[in-house]
């Protein structure tokens, strides 16, 4: 049992970073929806990450050096897998006249002007809000917002059908989290909030960054169909994004 879990956390781990653990076996087919109770966890560790880069970096260096530093280790320990998500997401959304089109859009590998402007919207609003917030505040919102980010993701796997078609990324299966799965999901993620940040803060975060994750998962379904590996990704950043200017608001205040 506890070598099953274990196993099912290092393939969460493995998917979500570039971190590569040898010898996983076996390897279920079912992986994803089995393993994706542990994504929030994960998070947690790469914003854990991200947060102890900024904070050494700010006795060195100054603002707001030390937020990209950290968002620089972010992206290097994910393999910008999110942020390909987001750029190849609202280019097929902003570009594709039907479906059809944007899972074709999707599926190329170039990025176009609505990805690229997805992308430096994303990243200023996160090193500006991280910047605001402070080096001593900032591991416990970037905990909490990594860790509802991937939770956000597992509710669009969970609760959008399979639109990918050919999309590889992350592809269609006939399994669904379970019921107990989706709670430590959810559980995991709400225990790693509650202590990492002040409960306040981090509940009116949480809504912002669920309502506009959520909108961008219903644009998906009403577009394509569902989801993709894609739109998973993009649910994240939106969900990351929205949590991090909300906690920077309700942390530094207004002007």
């Amino acid at each position: 049992m506890i070598a099953n879990e274990a196993r099912l956390f290092l393939i969460a781990l493995q998917f979500l970073t570039r971190i590569r653990v040898k010898q996983i076996h076996p390897f279920p087919e079912d992986w994803l929806p089995r393993s994706a109770k542990y994504m929030p966890l994960v998070g947690a560790l790469i914003g854990a990450a991200a947060g102890a880069v900024i904070l050494l970096s700010a006795a060195f260096f100054p603002s707001p050096l030390p937020v990209v530093f950290g968002l620089i280790a972010s992206v290097v320990l994910t393999g910008a897998l999110h942020e390909d998500g987001l750029a190849d997401t609202i280019d097929a959304l902003g570009g594709g006249a039907d479906a059809e089109r944007c899972l074709e859009i999707m599926k190329d590998s170039r990025i176009g002007t609505y990805g690229v402007l997805a992308l430096v919207a994303v990243l200023a609003l996160k090193a500006t809000s991280l910047d605001a917030i402070g080096p001593l505040t900032v591991i416990g919102v970037l905990i909490a917002a990594y860790a509802g980010g991937r939770l956000a993701a597992v509710f669009a796997l969970t609760f959008l059908p399979y639109a990918g078609g050919g999309n590889v990324k992350v592809s269609r299966t006939p399994v669904r989290m379970t019921g107990r799965e989706l709670i430590v999901a959810i559980a995991t993620t709400l225990a790693i909030g509650f202590i990492a940040m002040k409960a306040a803060v981090f509940v009116a975060a949480t809504v912002v960054a669920l309502f506009a994750a959520a909108v961008l998962a219903l644009i998906a379904r009403r577009k394509i169909g569902g989801y993709t590996g894609d739109v998973l990704g993009a649910v994240e950043q939106v969900y990351e994004t929205a949590f991090l200017a909300v906690a920077a608001a309700l942390i530094a205040g207004p002007g």
